[in-house]
């Protein structure tokens, strides 16, 4: 699932799960960030590890970004908790899995995700992270 794939980080802060995913094998991860706090540390992360040349860094919300970005295969999403605009965030994504981290289960959102499938789902404390498959 990682092993060449092409990330896209969105709500990437310190750029841990799309360096994760290159860590992994990924062949390329964008990383969308709005806080220029946040960028800071990432663009840090990405020298100190030697991943610039697999790495792009947009600067920007990452909801308005997020269909910018065609060739991905992979979209990781940890947007803070309460965020509330799910359904937007996977019209918007251009993948075909989507990993998304929420303080509650996204099956059962309001609007509903269309076009995707849950295919897994774990929950760490009150973190639940889920595995979207694109429907096809």
């Amino acid at each position: 699932m990682i092993e060449d794939a092409v990330v896209v980080d969105a709500f990437a802060g310190s750029g841990a799960m799309g360096i994760e995913a290159l860590s992994r094998g990924a062949q390329h991860c964008t990383f969308i960030e709005n806080d220029r706090e946040a960028l800071a540390v990432l663009q840090a992360n990405l020298e100190y590890l030697g991943l610039r040349d697999r790495s792009t860094v947009v600067r920007g919300d990452a909801l308005a970004r997020l269909d910018q970005i065609a060739n991905a295969t992979l979209v990781i999403a940890d947007p803070p908790y309460e965020f509330n605009r799910w359904a937007e965030l996977f019209a918007r994504a251009n993948g075909e899995l989507v990993v998304a981290e929420s303080d509650r289960e996204l099956e059962t959102e309001n609007p509903p995700i269309t076009g995707w499938e849950a295919i897994r789902v774990k929950r760490y404390g009150r973190a639940f992270v889920t595995f979207f498959q694109r429907l096809a």
